[in-house]
């Protein structure tokens, strides 16, 4: 039991004035892990004042290169505890170490590496000549302030460090506010952020439910919202800020579709599955859970799909040799046994799974499932089912195959398949998705992720990601002053 009464705030541990707490609960014992403060007002005032404090008095927002220094020996930290962090994530939610390790802890720290890079190769600001008129013209690219980070818990620290690592980067301070399920882990972060010398106030931490969510996205003194969730969530958050003119980034839901077409190699397309629709119980925004196969080779990948759904490895998280564990909650299980019991009523054919593991005898899991004989409109093919669940719908060809992939609310991700990849690359370009993979997904932290339509907007990854923390400041430098303009050394506008 890990019970938690304080948050972090201002570089120390802050008991919390709201008297009340969240349970974590490990999703394959159904024991209670631990417990965190659910933060109130009072609590989410004195972490972002901390924030503000860091961000207006102690210029951090100027200082690139301490910036990335501290951004090196944060990632540093976390490399000497990654089994620690991997066991205790894949506690909380129930990810299997063998992916919690590579996609939770390495891939954060190869990221916050990135943007340690980027703050500290800073070539700001930008000059450029004038379209009209004497004289130049300099761009800057200054933070916004405070930011509010809210991440989700199927991804927990890989999803919070796509967020802090370009804040801080970009030389913003901020407040982190962990989803309730992950709140263990959220707070850990103010352990290592200790460890790693990182300034006080630079990286504050609040846990608790959606109240607090909405106390620190309404806070007047938050001057950008980044956020990963579902699409409801973030239809909340975008209106409140949207009330306040706060800039937000909203990265949401998905329903992303892989197209098979006549020439692919199923091979190929199966061991790539087997990560892309089951991986993490299928919790994951990008997760390939629609694939649109040509009728010609439609029965066999039904058949394939089904045998590879069957020979996942179910079991305790914490085994290397587990593939597939429970999904996070029994109300997330409940959800997903719901929008099978409403698929098979619409018609589905299962193949494969269709509930709950004979095998497990606790834990919320369910089991692989595969569904054939799809109708692109029904339920199951266009809500995010955020499980271990995928749907076979049969398409007559090309044209068909793109229609119906751009036939969703969603459009985070989607792939194609195929030998002639001039003819991938085609299909890239019609199917309206914020990222397409052709042969493969896998999304890369060096180029922008994120959503068009219900899938939000603003981008994560990337260069792009910093655009949601800063804001571009023109200076108008008259002719006579170019050349000291050009050359000036003024750190706080040189090198911010």
């Amino acid at each position: 039991m890990q019970d938690h009464t304080d948050f972090y705030a201002a570089g120390s541990w802050q008991p919390s004035q709201s008297g009340t707490t969240v349970e974590v609960v490990n999703p394959y014992t159904e024991q209670v892990l631990g417990t965190a403060p659910e933060a109130d007002a009072k609590d989410v005032d004195a972490a972002v004042a901390a924030a503000r404090e860091a961000f207006d008095d102690t210029g951090w927002a100027d200082s690139p290169d301490e910036r990335a220094d501290c951004l090196d020996r944060f990632a540093d930290v976390l490399d000497r505890r990654t089994d620690e962090i991997t066991r205790l994530i894949s506690s909380e939610m129930g990810m299997p170490v063998s992916l919690c390790r590579q996609a939770n802890v390495q891939y954060a720290t190869s990221m916050i590496r990135y943007y340690a890079g980027l703050a500290r190769d800073s070539r700001d600001p930008e000059h450029r000549e004038r379209l009209f008129g004497p004289g130049s013209v300099a761009v800057h690219h200054r933070p916004y302030g405070v930011a509010a980070l809210l991440a989700p818990w199927n991804y927990p620290l890989v999803l919070t460090a796509n967020k802090l690592a370009p804040a801080l980067a970009s030389g913003c301070t901020a407040v982190v506010k962990p989803a309730p399920e992950t709140s263990l882990s959220g707070l850990l972060l103010g352990e290592l952020a200790d460890e790693a010398g990182l300034p006080p106030g630079t990286v504050n931490i609040v846990t608790g439910g959606g109240t607090t969510g909405e106390l620190l996205v309404r806070h007047q003194d938050v001057d950008t919202v980044a956020f990963t969730g579902s699409t409801a969530t973030g239809r909340r958050i975008g209106a409140i800020c949207g009330e306040s003119l706060t800039p937000c980034s909203l990265e949401l839901g998905g329903k992303s579709a892989a197209i098979v077409l006549p020439d692919a190699d199923l091979d190929e397309v199966v061991a790539a599955l087997a990560f892309l629709s089951f991986g993490n119980a299928g919790q994951t925004c990008f997760g390939m859970s629609r694939i649109l196969v040509h009728r010609s080779r439609y029965a066999e990948l039904v058949d394939r799909m089904a045998a590879l759904a069957d020979g996942q490895t179910l079991g305790d998280p914490l085994d290397e040799a587990t593939t597939v564990g429970p999904v996070v909650s029994a109300r997330q299980r409940d959800s997903i046994e719901g929008m099978l019991s409403r698929a098979v009523t619409d018609g589905a054919r299962v193949v494969a799974g269709g509930g709950r593991p004979g095998t497990q005898h606790r834990g919320y899991f369910v089991a692989p499932t595969v569904l054939a004989d799809i109708d692109n409109s029904w339920e199951i093919a266009q809500q995010e089912v955020f499980g271990p669940v995928v749907a076979l719908i049969p398409c007559a060809g090309e044209a068909e195959a793109v229609a119906l992939a751009n036939d969703s609310a969603y459009g985070l991700a989607g792939s194609v398949w195929t030998r002639d990849p001039g003819r991938g690359a085609r299909i890239a370009e019609r199917v309206h998705t914020g990222t397409f993979g052709i042969n493969g997904y896998l999304p890369d932290f060096g180029a922008p992720f994120g959503g068009v339509k219900a899938s939000g907007f603003g981008r994560d990854y990337g260069l792009e990601a910093m655009d949601a923390y800063r804001y571009a400041k023109t200076v108008f430098h008259p002719a006579a002053q170019e050349h000291t303009a050009h050359t000036s050394t003024d750190t706080k506008e040189t090198r911010s």
